[in-house]
């Protein structure tokens, strides 16, 4: 009786550790010959109010910080958290928000923006959180890419050369449909 069984394991067969690291290989030359070496995140920023500019800011950082190519394309309002003065001088709107702890009616009085507004400045300062500037430094830093729609530009008659160093302009939404095509993660803030 024969004991040689084609189903038996041999001295030469690879191990498991060596076939998973043979499998690593392979991936990583897969995706270094399709150009293709990380996930891809695509954030569409829609909104300049205070509350809304740091969502887009904090996803894209944190992305960015586990690899992600990350691309923010900014448009109507949103393009405001781009723009070096504005960016430093977005509001809270008290009125419609429901979380504000406001009624509609007292929300509606004049200058009740500026007071919430102040109000989460101090709230933001007081725990020490990165202002939208410190956020986009970094962020830029970081090799998150940073689109201004140029529709927008021309409809609220900005100046390019009043957005921060790093901001891609001339952006328009063929280009942000195509990066959000080709991303992992597509998100509208």
């Amino acid at each position: 009786m024969s004991t040689d069984t084609p189903d038996a394991p041999t001295d030469d067969a690879p191990s498991r550790a060596e076939l998973a690291a043979r499998v690593d290989e392979l991936e990583d030359a897969l995706a270094e010959a399709t150009g293709d070496d990380g996930k891809k995140m695509s954030i569409i920023a829609t909104k300049g109010t205070l509350d809304m500019a740091y969502p887009p800011l904090i996803l894209a950082s944190t992305a960015a910080a586990f690899g992600y190519e990350v691309t923010v394309f900014h448009t109507f309002w949103g393009l405001d958290i781009l723009h070096e003065e504005r960016s430093k001088r977005l509001k809270l709107s008290s009125v419609g928000n429901p979380n504000m702890p406001l009624p509609n009616a007292v929300a509606a009085l004049p200058g009740m923006d500026r007071v919430t507004t102040r109000m989460m400045e101090k709230r933001i300062a007081d725990n020490d959180t990165a202002s939208i500037e410190e956020l986009l430094e970094t962020s830029l830093d970081m090799g998150v890419e940073f689109q201004a729609c140029q529709m927008t530009i021309d409809l609220m008659d900005y100046d390019e050369d009043d957005f921060y160093d790093g901001v891609t302009t001339g952006v328009g939404a063929a280009t942000a449909l195509q990066d959000m095509a080709d991303a992992d993660i597509q998100l509208l803030v």
